[in-house]
């Protein structure tokens, strides 16, 4: 046998050596992916950035955080907040992140996570509103709230008001600055975001907030494994310090204890 045709065959068997190998490897497991819905249109929770057009916010940069830590592709679909629910309770998304109020009502529908912001409700007019400086002189006024939203709730508890709901907070916003409403009432970082954002010429916070609230984030029922990996994860990232760089990011201060 030739030097040529035994360096040859050797060449052949190490080649049918490595296809075998690589026969016998498995593939990739393909990523497990979390589908989140949100209403991306909540400021400084949820929203798209002008320049990149990616969903940004303090709910963001936790659900992606959070994803990461249970080893999921997180992927955000943007919706109206009153969708939300039905969209979870259909299997259209996995979980809700949007800022949303652990309410009663909605705990019949959801099982909610540990709360991870605490909260509450704020009126906002416009600056040289002086009439307004809190909730009782809501009486007979005109206010914008968001649909769904528990200061669309609250809203329904001022005596002779006349309350339009809009689909996104911007366009409760928008509508005060029109002078089509007297006030909105929302979530008090939101609100302040707004001001802040503005500048202060376009409205102001008044009275003391109406409520404190929790956010939670919200899952089928039906899958309670899902429900216990969100809290763990939830721990972890406050215990490793990951959630405390998360809010300062956003807040300019530590979490409250």
């Amino acid at each position: 046998m030739s030097k040529k045709l035994i360096v040859l065959l050797v060449l052949g068997l190490f080649a049918l050596a490595l296809g075998l190998t690589a026969c016998g490897q498995e593939p990739p497991a393909p990523p497990k992916v979390l589908k989140v819905g949100s209403d991306t249109s909540f400021a400084p929770f949820e929203f798209q950035d002008d320049k990149s057009k990616d969903y940004v916010g303090f709910d963001m940069d936790l659900i992606k955080a959070l994803g990461k830590q249970m080893g999921y592709e997180v992927q955000v679909q943007g919706m109206n907040f009153d969708g939300l629910i039905p969209a979870l309770e259909g299997g259209n998304i996995d979980l809700i992140v949007s800022a949303m109020t652990i309410t009663p009502e909605r705990a019949e529908k959801v099982t909610f996570s540990k709360p991870y912001y605490k909260s509450g409700l704020t009126i906002v007019v416009r600056p040289d509103n002086d009439s307004i400086k809190e909730f009782k002189d809501l009486d007979g006024k005109r206010i914008a709230v968001q649909i769904g939203s528990t200061g669309a709730n609250e809203a329904k508890k001022v005596k002779n008001a006349t309350i339009t709901t809009f689909n996104t907070v911007p366009e409760t916003f928008l509508e005060l600055r029109n002078g089509g409403v007297d006030a909105v009432i929302n979530d008090r970082p939101v609100n302040e975001y707004y001001i802040m954002q503005m500048g202060g010429k376009d409205g102001k916070i008044v009275g003391q907030p109406l409520d404190a609230e929790d956010y939670g984030i919200a899952i089928n029922k039906s899958n309670t494994a899902l429900a216990q990996e969100v809290d763990k994860a939830l721990d972890e990232l406050k215990a490793n310090g990951e959630y405390a760089k998360i809010y300062k990011t956003w807040f300019g201060k530590e979490p409250p204890q």
